[in-house]
């Protein structure tokens, strides 16, 4: 059994009301998986099978058990708990466990719904003159990905004043014409 001596330091500094709750799910998941391993992730005690199978965390007046392939078995976890009591059955909790850790053993992963990509945003009539005042800049624009024309359109149309949507504006035509993107500054080179 593998034993991270930082889970013991969550569950010893958790709530009074948390402590027998992680405690116990932490032996449990021991119990119906011995080689389990485990770490902290996202500040909070994770268990690793070949792969994430579950993380567990302590709040000011609820803890929570979150399954990562909980879809798959028709459970996402346990929110809202406030006592072992508000548990399944240790049978059933090793169980879904089990369930969890013989997935990650099978390599079943999560379909993830693919995004629908964004619709391109529309060229304001000040960036569209001054880009066609400027071959150079409107030729970069052109071969720009949909992201950096979002982010120069965002930036000059959340101005609040005149006097700066005119000085951002003249500013992004410059830096379109070298072929910068709006955040040229912080990108690795």
């Amino acid at each position: 059994m593998s034993r991270d001596p930082r889970v013991d330091a969550y569950i010893a500094k958790a709530p009074e009301y948390a402590k027998p709750i992680l405690a116990y799910v932490r032996e449990v998941v021991h119990a119906a998986v011995p080689d389990v391993e485990e770490t902290i992730k996202w500040g909070a005690p994770h268990f690793d099978y070949k792969g994430m199978m579950l993380g567990m965390a302590a709040f000011k007046e609820h803890a929570g058990v979150n399954f990562w392939k909980g879809k798959l078995i028709g459970k996402d976890g346990y929110g809202d708990i406030r006592s072992v009591g508000d548990l399944p059955p240790k049978k059933e909790l090793t169980a879904i466990i089990r369930k969890l850790a013989q997935l990650n053993a099978e390599g079943v992963k999560v379909a993830r719904p693919k995004k629908a990509p964004k619709p391109e945003a529309k060229t304001p009539p000040d960036l569209a003159a001054a880009l066609k005042k400027n071959k150079k800049a409107a030729a970069a624009w052109d071969g720009f990905p949909p992201s950096h024309r979002r982010e120069y359109l965002h930036w000059i149309t959340e101005a609040k004043a005149e006097e700066t949507r005119k000085r951002r504006l003249d500013q992004a035509i410059e830096w379109i014409a070298e072929g910068k993107s709006r955040n040229w500054k912080y990108m690795k080179k």
